[in-house]
């Protein structure tokens, strides 16, 4: 695509945008809200949205009604070109009225505003103002939260954006979406944030977005009800989307959102969904041995020699990053059932690879894909990673916020042998952004960054010879046999020498434990003898018994 800016990474500092009021716009902008039950708030949005600097020819705007119990209607006060929608029957919540919103919006952007927001008066234009720079921006507002119940009028709304005097609307609340304000801090206002965290401040309740990028990604994941604005900033990542908050695009929301009033509620809903759907979260991943809707990683495995595939592809499954899914192109449909020579079949690879992985889920042979996954590894059959190689290039790549690294396996007179692993997002971006003489790979290092490596050192080797391994020779076997068998005799007389002393230890304690009870017998009927001589008055015969105690007792003294 000629012309259109390359941003590196999420830098949109390449940008350079006008100032507010002193530009001429040129592209017509959709605003899409969804509602439910907001009427009250609904009417200062729309209030808001009809005093914007953003020039009133170019801004249409679609409210969705998302099944109020009492049907929404519009104020008096509302943009020229507003018109309000029920949602469609078949589904219902957020997602489902957005995308009603954006299959009726005709705009060039859309932007989605939340029936419980108060933008002020340059909220569109500053958003806008980066549509016109790069048709891969998604735009950002500033969000203000207020717990003000006494709500003012549409005319007041009205009057304090024509008097720039927006801020004295409402009292601020302290609560701020601090972890989102925060991470855009921390890394420049996002220039230098890496790719899987930039899509975590996309909050969705003010956005703006290409339409034709938004439609590309098949619009708003309808299946969900709440989670689909961390969904969406997702997907729109894997698109190529460069996110750019904007300071400038500033709005009140007025009340609390529920991320704030009930997180650990929202949290305990929200983690299922966006485990299944968002592979960036890896904490929500930790599970061993769970398969995902969206994995993170794809990988890619031509079909070749049975051998050959079975090898690459068990030990792609066998890693220690699990949450892998392995696709085996090849020409599946060459695979009649007519009659043929099973064993002179010319397809017969092919035939032993589909009935090897066909009822395995986790390989896939036809069909499309679902899901987006944020890397995407091709390696050509018969080499064979180690159990960490694909975990240390994620790594490796992730430290650098690369965008692809190519491992030179093998150089020959025909090439070099090459396995690959490539961000999804940089693909993207280079697709959105290349001309018809681009080399693909040149993008994708100017845009990310690309690196060359080797394969030994990553782990990468020839399959062995025979595979799959077979059980070792009989005489291999005789060998190991005899060796365990002589191990076990010398385990078998240990245990017996074992047996024997803890008998003699049971003989001894048992002797010992007769004669000091015979003795104990003893000594209890001399001392009943010295008691009734005592009473009896035979002392001579009672000292007598006393010493003859004494001796047996204590022999020596």
């Amino acid at each position: 695509m000629t012309g259109v800016p390359r941003i590196r990474r999420n830098d949109f500092g390449v940008l350079d945008p006008p100032d507010l009021g002193a530009w001429e716009p040129t592209l017509a902008v959709t605003v899409v809200i969804p509602a439910h039950d907001r009427q009250d708030t609904l009417d200062l949005t729309l209030a808001a949205l009809s005093a914007q600097s953003y020039p009133e020819h170019l801004v249409d705007v679609i409210v969705v009604d998302d099944g109020s119990a009492t049907p929404l209607r519009l104020p008096e006060l509302v943009p020229a070109r507003t018109k309000l929608i029920s949602s469609p029957p078949g589904g219902w919540g957020r997602a489902w009225a957005v995308q009603a919103g954006l299959d009726a919006a005709t705009g060039e952007v859309v932007l989605v505003l939340d029936a419980d927001m108060v933008p002020h008066r340059r909220h569109l234009e500053a958003q806008l103002r980066w549509h016109h720079l790069a048709p891969y921006v998604v735009a950002l507002g500033w969000i203000d939260f207020t717990a003000a119940t006494d709500l003012p009028t549409q005319e007041r709304v009205r009057r304090a954006l024509e008097r720039g005097e927006e801020d004295a609307l409402f009292p601020l609340s302290p609560h701020r979406h601090d972890w989102a304000e925060q991470i855009i801090a921390d890394h420049d206002g996002l220039r230098h944030a890496p790719s899987s965290l930039a899509t975590r401040v996309h909050v969705g309740a003010t956005a703006s977005y290409p339409a034709a990028l938004l439609r590309s990604i098949g619009g708003m994941d309808t299946s969900l009800v709440l989670a689909e604005d961390t969904e969406l900033g997702y997907r729109l990542t894997q698109a190529g989307a460069v996110f750019v908050p904007d300071p400038e695009s500033r709005a009140w929301h007025v009340g609390l959102p529920t991320a704030m009033r009930e997180f650990a509620a929202l949290k305990r809903y929200n983690d299922p969904y966006v485990a299944d759907r968002v592979p960036y979260r890896r904490y929500l991943r930790t599970d061993p041995g769970r398969q995902w809707l969206v994995p993170y990683v794809d990988a890619t495995v031509p079909a070749g020699s049975y051998e050959d595939v079975r090898a690459t592809v068990d030990a792609l499954l066998a890693g220690s990053v699990q949450d892998v899914r392995v696709t085996v192109p090849g020409p599946w449909h060459a695979l009649t059932g007519e009659r043929r020579s099973p064993l002179a079949d010319p397809d017969l690879d092919l035939r032993l690879i589909q009935a090897n992985f066909a009822h395995d889920p986790r390989v896939h042979l036809t069909g499309p894909l679902e899901g987006t996954p944020p890397f995407r590894l091709s390696v050509p059959p018969g080499w064979v990673p180690s159990r960490d190689t694909v975990e240390r290039l994620i790594d490796h790549m992730e430290a650098g916020d690369l965008g692809a690294v190519c491992v030179a396996l093998e150089e020959t007179a025909e090439g070099v042998t090459v396995a690959r692993l490539d961000r999804t997002a940089a693909r993207s971006r280079a697709a959105l952004v290349a001309a018809p003489d681009d080399d693909r790979d040149d993008l994708i290092d100017a845009l990310f960054g690309l690196e060359w490596v080797d394969g030994e050192s990553w782990g990468f080797a020839r399959r062995p010879e025979v595979y799959p391994p077979r059980r070792p020779p009989v005489p291999e076997l005789d060998r190991l046999a005899a060796a365990h068998e002589k191990e076990l005799a010398l385990y078998r007389k240990r245990v017996a020498a074992l047996r024997a002393e803890i008998g003699q230890l049971r003989r001894e304690a048992g002797k010992n434990g007769r004669d000091a009870a015979r003795w104990r017998e003893k000594a209890e009927t001399w001392r009943r003898e010295a008691v009734r001589l005592s009473r009896a008055g035979n002392r001579s015969v009672l000292e007598r018994a006393v010493r003859k105690v004494r001796d047996l007792a204590f022999p020596d003294t």
